[in-house]
């Protein structure tokens, strides 16, 4: 004995008013057709009168399936394919859910019958069909993603840590933000995954959900374009839309650091000039030291820049020794500023190093000459773009503008990079390929000079400040 569904349905209310017979009639000629059948039982008549067939969110249909599931069920009959569903797409699955519960389906007036072997034959035919039409589907969806990731667009789901979705636009969340900017910073401070998650957890830092990060998910931020401002799919890595929270070149290093290519390359957190400083009387390098005052309960730390001659031999070894960290970045940077817009003062340099051949890195070259413009932009560039930095991005950003400093207790000589004069392109700096820097762009507040000569790569000019912090220093000893 065979027990067999009955479902029935009309599109709307309307028509189920209207045409109440509708059901009862489609009801009536499946009951006949069940009657002609031998060893077929009705368990039950289901029925949907003013329901859309477009969906499958219908009460009398959803207790059908769960029916189904209870296995009291041998077999579906409608009078019609469209009255159980108008959707093929909705049709294709409840015809797969029908077959993987062994339950027969049929149409009495399309001759559609799952329980003979022309209506396996076609349900095979039709569910071939929609497993092409899903993977067309899925094909057209990876398409589709595939375009908004070169457009730099979010293709969806839970925004990144460090990011909040609006208007389907990853935006840059505050707090968390800086949190992912001091995972890049410790990380390359320390060179060390264990060592990051042991100072958040000391930090008591923790995730969305008020629990401490996992090592392997601090490796995955470490490794994520995303927080440069870049969008991956697949394999594929595109320029993204969103603003990056750390720089290209922080997330760079962090790189290195994890293959392991980066051994000698020493990045200083708390010292703006950290490996750029030689000392001139002792000729060794003014390397980044620290040292811890205590008053009382309280522990103040001061940062030095001190001669290694001093550790390699002894304190008498050199007689500069070192410098307050604090006191020569603010002289340095004060007088930078003061130069930038000193017209005159650059006007002289110029000419100065134009036609001074035996100049450091003109000697025996033929270069463009630096042009008033050339210095001037580069020094307002540099002191904006410093004012923007902390930490680590900061020494980062002295690295690419400074060749040296050379400290003596008479002068201080800051020797700038030419080459690495920027180009303005979309607010960053950038490094022009072709080796011609192009002058800044007005939106920046920097005078444009479309007539000024492009500067060869491997130029270099040199600042002299006379050193009034040495001197000071002797008057306070005094």
């Amino acid at each position: 004995m065979k027990n067999c569904a009955i479902y029935t349905r009309v599109s709307t209310d309307m028509q189920a008013e209207k045409e109440f017979s509708s059901c009862e009639s489609q009801e009536e000629k499946i009951k006949s057709f069940v009657v002609s059948q031998e060893g077929w039982n009705i368990f039950r008549v289901y029925s949907d009168p003013g329901f859309t067939g477009a969906n499958t969110d219908r009460p009398a249909l959803q207790e059908l399936l769960n029916d189904l599931k209870k296995e009291k069920i041998d077999m579906v009959l409608v009078y019609k394919i469209d009255r159980l569903t108008r959707s093929p797409k909705d049709f294709y699955q409840l015809i797969e859910f029908f077959e993987q519960s062994k339950i027969d389906f049929i149409s009495i007036t399309e001759r559609f019958d799952t329980s003979t072997p022309t209506g396996r034959l076609l349900r095979n035919i039709m569910l071939t069909f929609a497993q092409f039409e899903r993977e067309l589907t899925s094909e057209r969806t990876r398409d589709k993603m595939m375009e908004r990731a070169k457009k730099g667009m979010w293709n969806g789901g839970v925004a990144p840590f460090g990011y909040q979705r609006i208007n389907k636009k990853l935006i840059p969340c505050p707090k968390e933000a800086e949190i992912i900017k001091s995972i890049f910073e410790k990380y390359i401070e320390t060179r060390s995954l264990a060592k990051v998650y042991q100072f958040l957890k000391e930090n008591n830092i923790k995730n969305r959900q008020g629990n401490p990060f996992y090592k392997t998910v601090l490796g995955y931020f470490l490794r994520n374009p995303v927080f440069v401002g870049k969008i991956r799919y697949g394999k594929d890595i595109f320029q993204g839309i969103h603003e990056p929270i750390v720089s290209q070149e922080i997330f760079d290093i962090a790189q290195k650091i994890h293959k392991n290519k980066l051994k000698n390359f020493r990045v200083y957190k708390n010292f703006l000039f950290g490996g750029l400083i030689t000392c001139e009387a002792c000729q060794s390098h003014m390397t980044s030291f620290f040292s811890n005052k205590h008053s009382g309960e309280d522990m103040k730390r001061y940062y030095y820049y001190r001669c290694t001659s001093t550790t390699k031999q002894d304190w008498h070894a050199c007689s500069v020794k070192q410098v307050s960290a604090e006191r020569i970045e603010n002289f340095v940077l004060e007088n930078l500023e003061r130069i930038s817009v000193d017209q005159t003062y650059i006007e002289n340099l110029v000419f100065r190093l134009n036609n001074d051949l035996n100049s450091p890195g003109r000697i025996g070259n033929e270069l463009t000459p630096l042009s008033v413009e050339n210095i001037s932009d580069t020094l307002k560039f540099f002191l904006s773009e410093l004012k923007t930095k902390k930490g680590i991005e900061r020494n980062l950003l002295a690295k690419r503008f400074l060749s040296k400093i050379l400290y003596s207790p008479e002068k201080i000589k800051i020797q700038f990079k030419a080459r690495l004069f920027p180009v303005e392109k979309g607010g960053k700096i950038q490094e022009d390929k072709s080796k011609i820097f192009t002058p800044f762009s007005k939106n920046r507040n920097f005078e444009s000079n479309n007539s000024a000569a492009p500067i060869e790569p491997d130029q270099t000019f040199t600042l002299a400040l006379p050193n009034l912090i040495h001197k000071s220093k002797k008057r306070n000893l005094s």
